[in-house]
């Protein structure tokens, strides 16, 4: 059975991505097409967002039976102890570990494709930035303290209300936020100021990480760049996606060694 499970995996793992580049690459030569491919576009939309879908649920059975044979390893492992049965090798449970990991890795991948291609209308609100920008603080303070990050924050002194969907763009702040902790593995300071220019609200979030390379900044926001081994590639992409939604823009400076501000640019109310 163990084995039948991890040669299942390992299939699903080697074509899921194989798929999804063919698929991708068929993306990609529609989006250069003229407007007359634009229901094509939908369809393709539609198509990959279905297969995304289709994987997560035999994904998702898996998970379930790998966490019960480990479980039941376990047992094993723990009969043997008792002078019952034959001991587990310790490579078989390596093995499931590891599968397990690439399993929760291949359903956080999913994850984010899912929400980066979702067309979910925004529920717009009047919000004042200052207030959202201070929750977000106070929600994430707790994780830059056992980072060794320190936050300053400088809020502008009247209110900056725009119509926005409060859920989506706290999204995109903790996104940032993430970024940010991700680039100071060593701790340092995540600046947030808000501020107005015009007829928008501005948001400014930098770091004092070891920034981006200037070769790599056109990139930034193409989806599935990433410069972790580990990363999704989406986080950013759908952040810009989300701030484009609310007619803002979101844009990005950088310098190796010194760290990384991203700049976000909402319509204010009755503007």
């Amino acid at each position: 059975m163990l084995q039948f499970l991890c040669g299942f995996v390992i299939a699903l793992l080697v074509v899921a991505p194989a798929v999804w580049l063919i698929l991708r690459r068929k993306l990609s030569k529609v989006q250069e097409s003229t407007n007359g491919h634009l229901k094509q576009l939908e369809e393709l939309s539609k198509l990959t967002g279905a297969l995304a879908h289709e994987i997560k649920n035999p994904l998702s059975t898996i998970k379930i039976n790998l966490k019960l044979v480990s479980e039941q390893l376990d047992d094993l492992n723990a009969g043997t102890s008792a002078g019952q049965g034959g001991q587990v090798p310790a490579r078989a449970l390596r093995k499931i570990a590891v599968i397990q990991k690439e399993t929760d890795r291949l359903e956080q991948i999913l994850d984010g494709f899912l929400k980066y291609i979702d067309r979910t209308k925004l529920q717009l609100a009047s919000i004042d930035i200052n207030e959202l920008i201070g929750d977000m603080i106070d929600f994430y303070s707790s994780q830059a303290y056992s980072h060794s990050i320190t936050i300053r924050r400088g809020l502008y002194n009247e209110p900056l209300v725009c119509k926005v969907d409060a859920g989506m763009l706290k999204q995109v702040i903790l996104n940032i936020f993430i970024n940010a902790q991700q680039a100071m593995s060593n701790g340092g300071e995540l600046i947030i100021r808000t501020d107005r220019y015009k007829k928008h609200a501005v948001i400014q979030i930098s770091d004092t990480g070891y920034g981006i390379a200037p070769a790599d900044l056109p990139k930034i926001f193409d989806a599935f760049y990433s410069s972790r081994p580990q990363g999704s590639g989406l986080g950013l992409p759908t952040a810009k996606k989300i701030v484009e939604a609310h007619n803002g823009t979101i844009t990005i400076d950088s310098e190796l060694g010194k760290g990384t501000s991203f700049t976000i640019k909402m319509p204010l109310q009755n503007y």
